[in-house]
Parts: C-alpha cells; structure tokens; sequence
C-alpha cells in the first residue's frame, strides 16, 4: 500500500521523531499503513493524536490514479492482468486514504496531500544546511513526474522542469536489476556494487534502449520494456540485445557485470548532464539530492568530482520513507510559515531504549553478560575488535533510512583482509562482490581519502588514498572506492570515542561498519530484535546500552552480572 511506509513527527517546525514502519513490523520495505511508527511518534513526544494540528501524505492519490488508468487503457488488452491486480489495491486501499488516516488516528483533522515529487525536493533541501541550492530528484516514478529538477531558497522550493513515467531512470535501473536476477526495489544497491567488478562493453546496446538527452533528460524506447503494462519489466526484445536474463541465485558471469558497469556508467552520465545545466541555467553550486536513485553514493560522488557541485546534501532516507519526512517539513511550513528551522546534523531519529529493557531482553535470551562503565565498554569493544572479533553495537535512538551509521551496527577490523569474505559468507549471508562501509573520525578522513567530502550518512562513495588501501582492505571496493562515513564527536561522542579508541591501539581510526541484521530483515530496532539477531548472526559479542554480551549459549563465571 504505501512503499518503504514511515512516520515522521514535525513540531513547532522541528523533527521529533521518525522512523520507518518496517523496524517495528520486522517486514522489510513495508507496505502496509505505519501504525505502530505513528504510536511510537507520537509516545515519543508525549502526544496523543488529539494533539496533532494536520496529517501529511508524500503524495496525491487521484493524480496518480489517474496515470495507472491511462497508462493501462493505452496499452489494452495487454494490459488486463496487471489491472485486474492493482485496481483492487487502489480501490480498498490507496484512493480512500485520507479516509484510512483519519480512522487510524481516530480524530477529523486536516490531512495535506503534497506532490511526491515536492516532497523528496522538501527533504533535500530544507533539512540541508544550504540558504540557495540546486535541487534535483530522481526515482522510479511519483504521480506523473520520474525526475525533478529546481532550486531551493530560505523556504521556497520552486520546481522548474520534469520527466514524465515511463520515462524514467528509476525504472530503468529496476528492469536491469530484474534482468539480472535480484529483488526490484531491494537490489539495486547490488546491482551498483556489482559494476565495479565489470566494463561498461555495452553501453552502446544500453544506449539503444534509453537515450539520454544533453540536458540529462531521458527517453526509453518503450519496445524493450513491459513495466508500463504488465507484472515484469522488460520483454524478449531486451533480452535479445542485451542476453539472456540471469535466474536468482545463478552464478554472475562477465555479461552479468558488464551490464552492470554500462548501467551504472549511464546513469553517472546523465546525472552529471543533469546537474551541468541546472548549474549553468541557476549559477549555484550546492547541491541538494533525493528520490531512491539518490542512494547511488557511486553517482553522487561522480557529482562531486566532476560538476561544479561544491556542497552536496543528500537525504539519508533518499527513498519514499524520506518522502514522509520531505512532506511533513513541507506541511508544516506551509501550516505554520515562519522560517526553516530544522537542519539535519544527524540521522538518529529513532526509538530509544533504557538500561532496564535492554537488561530484561538480555536475561530473557538467557545471555551471559557484563555491565560497563562507558569509556571501560569502549576500550573493551575496541581491544576485541583489534583482536578479530565482530561485534554487534546498539547504542541510543535508531538511525533514520537504510544506512547504519553507529546506533544500530555491526562493526569489524577493516584490516583483516579475509573479514569482507568473513562477514557477507558468515554473517550477513549475502553475495560476496558486495562492499562494506568505513566509518572514521570526519578529522582523519583526509589522511585516508583523496577528496575528503564530509559524508555522515554513507551516501558518498570516494576514492581512497592508494598508499592506504592495503590497511583496510576489507572496506575498499575493487574500484579503490569505500562509501565513507565521517563521524563528528559532536553528533555522536560515543562512537566516535569507539572510532579514536581503535586507532589508538591500531594505528588505524577505521571500522568496518555494516547494518546490524540478517539477511532479508530490517535493520534491528529494540533489545529483543538485536539479542535474536545476535544469535542468528553468530556475533562475536553485543555492545547494548552498558552491557556486553558474549555468543549466546556460552557459559561465563559472571553471566548476568
């Protein structure tokens, strides 16, 4: 019903809480009304609904009813088995959702329907630290528009031009992604880690089904593609110029990367295209980014390197999460006026746990434990991890979008040059040609990067200095890139004490950090997901709140204590 479903709670212009649907229902890329992420909302900050001026949504639902009846009857009959499944979706659920949101609140209040496409450029830019920005969105598809492109001043988002679906290269990278056998809307970030591993040998063949403009504009030759009719993305026409389609799960052969490589080569093309002229049509050169193709951190550090974008702020929660986040900020200003007054330090918006939960979830799982002192705990977890071991990290409010950023982490010695093999085959249980993340201290990301851009939210992948990648190994993508995360003590003195602890017994002020959970789930969110994830995944120890886990099922003189 409601894609990557989350709520998110605007007061007085500020961000009290947020937090996606999937973290409490344990079903990753929820689909379903955000219940319990609005219950925990508003707890959070001590509201009941009857304290709640309007309601937002992150589109407008006719509008684009109106797009999927079109688009079906242009392409009838062909069309009837993908209208038969969704217009009863649409029906029940999607078009009476003002009606839903009412009932779910319980209340007759106002609800604001903002454009999809407003509401990923209203996260962009007016949580970015920027007064005047360039601002561009990109994602499979809104009511109509694919792609978005304006500016940004004080509070005015103004919206100049568009691509309309199916143009779109979203979708584009979703039927690649489908043709090369992974989950449209979940492996696409595989389909990124995969290019690196190949040459882009057919972009030519790439570029006869998708021309990109000079403005950066797209427009697909729709004889190669089935989305905008029927239940799959493309048809035997692409198949035959591009290969065969790889069945989930079948080895990755050279023809599997090299379409990878050529899409991922045209997308960073386009987007540069993009971004050139509306630099040369507005004269700015910050940047502010959204939309789920916005989660490319190869693409947007190709943004960096090679346009005059001198500053560039992207969403954490690029997806349509952050469209509930872009749309409430939009509401609100829009309710209230007044100026902007929310810019986004950081990402950890989430649910909180005390010591006494964490401690029950821990004697519940029948795990043998320890309680720290905080700066004992990081020395402790600094010297196992120097020492080889993988370590699950909980600590304070959730992070807010797809990335673990240090709350909700797994976190390893990037040194070890067999523990990327290690954690995808042993923990993660996922490919092996998918890269890990750094996090370091944002002052030492200099030593260790050529352009150093400060990048909290994992949304930049840079190059890393040649003379260091063979310390961290394990973090460096076979294309000499890592997808940074820099660290100020500021926004989070507990890791970043963690980060300067490492490196003061290593030498090395680098983590390996990856998302705290299994395979097919979301990220963790209370004690009780992180203890049964722990076991699950085998960890080495749990770091939660003050308290240190070992593995599970082992006996320890002092369990409990």
């Amino acid at each position: 019903m409601y894609h990557d479903s989350a709520a998110v709670l605007v007061r007085d212009g500020l961000v009290a809480a947020a937090a996606e649907e999937e973290r409490f229902s344990r079903l990753r890329h929820c689909l379903d009304f955000p219940s319990r992420a609005v219950e925990w909302c508003l707890a959070d900050a001590g509201l009941a609904a009857e304290g709640l001026d309007a309601a937002a949504f992150y589109e407008k639902p006719y509008l684009k009813f109106e797009r999927v009846l079109r688009t079906h009857l242009e392409m009838w009959p062909r069309s009837w088995p993908s209208f038969r499944r969704f217009l009863p979706m649409w029906l029940s659920h999607k078009l009476p959702v003002e009606r839903t949101i009412r009932a779910r609140l319980g209340r007759d209040l106002p609800v604001l329907f903002v454009d999809h496409h407003t509401a990923h450029a209203a996260s962009a830019f007016l949580p970015s630290p920027f007064e005047r920005a360039m601002i561009v969105t990109l994602d499979g598809t809104g009511e109509w528009s694919t792609l978005c492109r304006g500016t940004g001043e004080g509070e005015t988002l103004t919206l100049t031009d568009e691509s309309r679906f199916p143009h779109s290269y979203g979708l584009l990278y979703s039927a690649v992604t489908a043709h090369l056998g992974f989950e449209v809307n979940e492996g696409e970030g595989k389909v990124m880690g995969l290019a690196a591993h190949g040459r882009p040998d057919l972009l030519k063949e790439l570029r006869t089904v998708a021309d990109v403009r000079g403005d950066g504009s797209l427009r697909l030759d729709l004889d190669y593609f089935a989305f905008h009719h029927d239940l799959v993305m493309t048809n035997e026409r692409f198949r035959a110029l591009l290969g065969p389609a790889r069945a989930p799960g079948a080895p990755v052969t050279d023809a599997h990367k090299a379409l990878a490589a050529s899409l991922q080569a045209l997308l960073e093309d386009a987007a540069q295209r993009m971004v050139r002229d509306l630099h040369a049509r507005t004269g700015l050169t910050d940047l502010c980014l959204a939309g789920g193709v916005a989660l490319n951190c190869a693409m947007n550090a190709g943004l960096l390197e090679r346009t005059p974008v001198k500053r560039l702020f992207v969403q954490p929660a690029a997806g349509d999460s952050g469209a509930a986040l872009g749309a409430a900020l939009y509401a609100s200003g829009r309710l209230a006026g007044g100026s902007r007054r929310w810019r986004m330090q950081h990402a950890y918006l989430g649910p909180r746990y005390g010591e006494g939960d964490i401690e029950a979830a821990l004697r519940a799982a029948g795990a043998s434990f320890r309680r720290f002192e905080p700066e004992a705990l990081v020395e402790e977890v600094s010297g196992r991890l120097a020492a080889g071991q993988v370590v699950g990290w909980f600590q304070g409010r959730m992070e807010w979008g797809p990335r673990a950023l240090g709350h909700r982490s797994i976190l390893a010695d990037p040194r070890d040059p067999g523990m990327q093999r290690r954690v995808n085959a042993k923990v993660k249980r996922r490919e092996s040609f998918r890269p890990f993340a750094p996090a370091m201290p944002l002052e030492d990301a200099g030593r260790w990067f050529e352009t150093p851009h400060e990048s909290p939210f994992m949304t930049l992948a840079l190059p890393v200095r040649p003379e260091r990648r063979a310390d961290i190994p394990s973090v460096v993508h076979v294309d000499g890139t890592a997808r940074l995360q820099t660290v100020r003590p500021e926004s989070d003195p507990y890791f970043h004490s963690l980060l300067r602890s490492f490196g003061r017994r290593t030498g090395v002020p680098v983590l390996l950090n990856t998302s705290f959970n299994g395979r097919r789930e979301p990220i963790v969110c209370s004690p009780e997901d992180a203890v049964a994830c722990h076991r699950r995944c085998g960890l080495d120890a749990l770091a939660i709140g003050p308290f240190l886990a070992e593995k599970l099922g082992e006996e320890h003189e002092n369990a409990g204590s």
